[in-house]
């Protein structure tokens, strides 16, 4: 399996260069020429490309699923419904990463990677990707699955992190890294024609605007319509020196009723079932994207951060109220039970405070009518500033009884 993914890209490249095409432009999915079938052997998926792009293909298990990588492709005119076929369930498709996309296949039943290829036409320059899969034992199939290299591929290369403490030194303004929750192949909630990713990266960005006005640093982990892991987006978080980390969501709920802003922080056991089954759904973002990062965690690393925990957890605690009290008094309007707990994976830096807000529930029509509101959603990040500010003066005053 791993020699097809390399070999595939190393296909594209050739390919793409004999028929002369720029491999860094975007290439569009002809949906005339794609689809999946079933054959006697298995199943066969054509994707047709306006250019020859770079591309990989892997499975991963639990569940299983096919995940097709390439340099940025366009999927405006195809349909997951192009795809169906026995063997294959859900097949959906989007932005990756800044200039990668991908696409994911959920796999009926164990089907190994047979063959694959790409073939380029020296006449219209267009591409076509052909996977041939075939019916393997669960065993095999699990032996096989696995991205090439590393499964955090889209993380940035490891270097030493220097501590920036703020309490030393020449003084700077607060880091805060801004996370907007979901994007490109994963939209997250949605009701009607509104989606989570996209009101939460407009509401980042104006939240960044109100900070930074404010005199804080502020960085995004997306600032575009793109999917970034989960460990990637702790990874930005490290990588920027952040003194704060704040994800942004509005989920929305399957059952019952829920209404207002809620502020969740790190928890092994979760506070109540809603925020257990929250937790859950967002920590399987990765999965809806192809990525598998069972089996990543070390022992010796879970007990250090376990430490590091011991000082980080009580002022992301403290950062909570803090946001709870600022926004409550800036809107009016937060959950009758605006302070909990859960296993988010996103709040996970064990150096950073790190808490989740769910601005509102897509789920209620009056949480939905208020976060498609500017005015509203400028006195949410009014309400989140003046509860960092509070946090800031708090936070310094106890920071000569914590350890140095």
């Amino acid at each position: 399996m791993r020699w097809i993914a390399t070999l595939a890209l190393t296909l594209a490249l050739v390919a793409g260069a004999a028929a002369a095409q720029s491999l860094g432009g975007l290439a569009r999915a002809l949906p005339d020429a794609s689809g999946a079938e079933t054959t006697a052997k298995g199943v066969r998926l054509e994707l047709a490309l306006s250019q020859g792009v770079p591309w990989r293909v892997f499975t991963l298990s639990d569940p299983d699923r096919l995940v097709l990588d390439f340099r940025e492709v366009d999927w405006s005119a195809l349909a997951p419904e192009d795809f169906a076929a026995e063997g294959l369930g859900e097949v959906r498709f989007g932005a990756f990463r800044e200039g990668w996309s991908r696409l994911v296949a959920d796999l009926e039943r164990p089907l190994g990677v047979a063959e694959a290829g790409l073939s380029v036409s020296d006449l219209t320059g267009t591409a076509t990707l052909a996977v041939y899969l075939e019916p393997v034992s669960a065993a095999a199939f699990d032996a096989a699955a696995g991205a090439p290299q590393d499964p955090r591929w889209d993380l940035p290369q490891p270097a030493p992190v220097e501590p920036a403490p703020r309490s030393s030194g020449e003084p700077r303004p607060l880091r805060v890294v801004l996370d907007p929750g979901h994007g490109g192949i994963d939209p997250g909630a949605e009701a009607g024609a509104v989606n989570e990713a996209a009101l939460m990266l407009t509401f980042a960005r104006e939240l960044r605007d109100v900070l930074r006005r404010a005199g804080f640093e502020v960085v995004l982990t997306r600032d575009a319509d793109i999917f970034v892991s989960l460990e990637r987006r702790v990874a930005i978080a490290h990588q920027a020196k952040a003194d704060l980390f704040i994800s942004l969501h509005a989920d929305s709920l399957a059952s019952g009723v829920a209404h207002g802003a809620t502020v969740y922080t790190l928890s092994e056991s979760a506070s109540d079932a809603a925020s257990a089954a929250l937790a859950e759904r967002h920590n399987r973002s990765d999965l809806l994207a192809g990525l598998d990062l069972a089996g990543t965690d070390d022992v010796v690393a879970d007990v250090l951060m376990d430490l590091a925990r011991l000082e980080t957890q009580p002022r992301a605690e403290s950062l909570a109220r803090a946001l709870v009290e600022g926004i409550a008094a800036a809107t009016g309007h937060v959950n009758s039970r605006p302070l909990r707990s859960a296993g988010f994976s996103v709040l996970k830096a064990a150096d950073i405070p790190s808490v989740l807000l769910e601005a509102g529930f897509l789920s209620t029509p009056e949480d939905l009518q208020r976060l498609q509101d500017p005015a509203w959603r400028a006195a949410l990040a009014e309400g989140v500033w003046q509860g960092i500010g509070a946090w800031m003066a708090e936070d310094a005053a106890e920071a000569p009884l914590r350890r140095q």
